[in-house]
């Protein structure tokens, strides 16, 4: 499969309906702004009209079959006859599952962690991977799960993100691949705030238009953030993995950011090169009546600056992104539209689209496009970790461990220390993953130090605040022959 295969508009600017249940669409608020993308959230077949109407006018659909708090429920048979239902009218990009990251996508109750593998990361990627075959079995396109970006120790996206395709690099190597050279593409959600800016004229990469001088189709705009200067300037060596003291559960919110882990992770770990991505929700947020600047390293923004920028993002993502980001859809129709129409959407209505040129890049099998050095420490994983490492945390006796774990050590013969500078040792062309003891005061430090240095290691936690616990932990491992939890 080529990124220049799939089938849509090649025009970036999207915009997200209302909802699950708004029909009749008003047609015209995607034609007057020069749209090509359409997300449609379909809880029954009610949409399919509509998706008709957009794929005559030209604007591609993505419909996410809805699913209320679903947690991480299978694809039904009901759920297919919703999605056949658009299939049969055309519609070729799909989605299954929504940010299942924040609580309020799960049953009352249950709160979703990352580290919960067999009530979070298993059922879902199980289940993902059903519904993505049965999507290319009908010669369309799946989605990757979209994720909230988040940058807290349990809602990380970066962390969920690696949960997952480590979850499928060790169990579904090669089914994943075929899934991946078939069709699939990411969605991500780049809810960006004011994470852009564009240059003074004649001030250099450094510089940033005072807030109402912007101007979308003059050049020096920055859209890549972690990775522009004025972020780099600010707090060196940031990446969306984090890697600074600032940032120890990554940092993802930026437009390319998640989709740019995805393709990094994925050339590692399954060979993949350019996985086509698509923003299915996001943009920057369309407020009014006052500026908005949640990162005061960049300026503010008001509705008439966010208008600027928002024709800039999309002639960015058509010239400046990286081949495989075919770009936004908008959050949300009603955003735009009341009250009154934002002056984003006349200003898109006065500027014709700059269509993307998506080059034939084999979606597997090459590089691919990198803006920054390799990350520090071992290399990424691919299918196993080469090395497996032991590190306790400081006050926890080592001979402790070893009649705590002898089974466990006999079993799968770790390398046990204290020293994280022992993972400096492991060469950048092997792999590592760390089993992290620790008491859940130091949990945040080891993470940081660990997660937040070398972004390709993997961090298999175990809590040691009831060391008894902890026996059984490692008991129940050798039992079940599993090196991680």
């Amino acid at each position: 499969m080529r990124l220049d295969e799939y089938q849509w508009s090649r025009n970036p600017r999207g915009m997200h309906v209302i909802s699950a249940f708004q029909t009749p669409v008003e047609f015209s608020r995607y034609t007057n702004a020069h749209m090509g993308w359409v997300k449609m959230v379909a809880a029954t077949t009610d949409f399919v009209d509509d998706a008709v109407e957009f794929i005559r006018l030209g604007i591609t659909p993505i419909v996410r079959i809805y699913l209320g708090a679903y947690g991480a429920g299978p694809f039904t048979r009901d759920m297919q006859h919703i999605t056949d239902a658009f299939i049969n009218v055309g519609v070729k990009w799909f989605e299954f599952y929504n940010e299942p990251n924040l609580g309020i996508e799960w049953p009352d109750g249950f709160n979703p962690d990352w580290r919960n593998n067999d009530q979070v990361i298993r059922p879902l990627m199980e289940n993902w991977l059903n519904f993505a075959e049965y999507i290319i079995s009908r010669g369309c396109y799946p989605g990757f799960i979209p994720l909230a970006e988040a940058d807290t120790a349990d809602r990380s996206s970066v962390l969920w993100m690696d949960a997952f395709l480590n979850y499928l690099a060790t169990h579904h190597l090669a089914r994943f691949q075929r899934i991946l050279n078939s069709g699939m593409y990411v969605a991500t959600h780049p809810y960006i705030l004011n994470h852009f800016y564009q240059e003074t004229p004649g001030g250099g990469p450094y510089s940033a238009r005072p807030r109402g001088s912007e101007r979308a189709r003059e050049p020096g705009w920055h859209f890549e953030y972690p990775y522009d200067p004025i972020c780099q300037q600010n707090d060196p060596g940031r990446t969306v993995y984090g890697g600074t003291r600032t940032t120890p559960y990554g940092d993802p919110v930026g437009l390319i950011a998640m989709g740019r882990m995805f393709n990094e992770r994925a050339a590692g770990l399954f060979g993949a090169g350019n996985v086509p991505v698509v923003g299915t929700e996001g943009g920057i947020f369309a407020f009014r009546d006052q500026v908005y600047q949640q990162d005061t390293r960049y300026p503010g923004y008001d509705i008439n600056s966010h208008a600027e920028a928002t024709v800039a993002m999309f002639d960015w993502c058509a010239q400046q992104s990286p081949p495989w980001f075919f770009g936004v859809t908008l959050w949300k129709e009603d955003d735009y539209f009341s009250p009154g129409t934002a002056p984003a959407i006349h200003r898109m209505g006065e500027n014709q689209t700059i269509l993307k040129q998506v080059p034939p890049l084999e979606v597997m099998g090459s590089a691919p496009v990198r803006m920054t050095p390799t990350a520090p420490g071992p290399g990424p994983i691919r299918g196993e970790a080469e090395f497996h490492m032991v590190l306790l945390a400081q006050g926890i006796d080592s001979n402790w461990f070893f009649d705590t774990a002898r089974a466990y050590w006999n079993r799968f013969r770790p390398i046990f220390t204290t020293r994280f500078d022992l993972i400096d040792m492991i060469p950048t062309n092997s792999s590592l993953a760390v089993t992290i003891i620790a008491p859940t005061e130091m949990v945040p430090t080891m993470r940081a130090a660990v997660e937040g240095r070398y972004p390709n290691v993997w961090f298999d936690l175990i809590v040691a605040d009831d060391l008894a616990r902890v026996r059984q932990v490692f008991d129940d491992r050798v039992t079940a022959n599993l090196r991680f939890g």
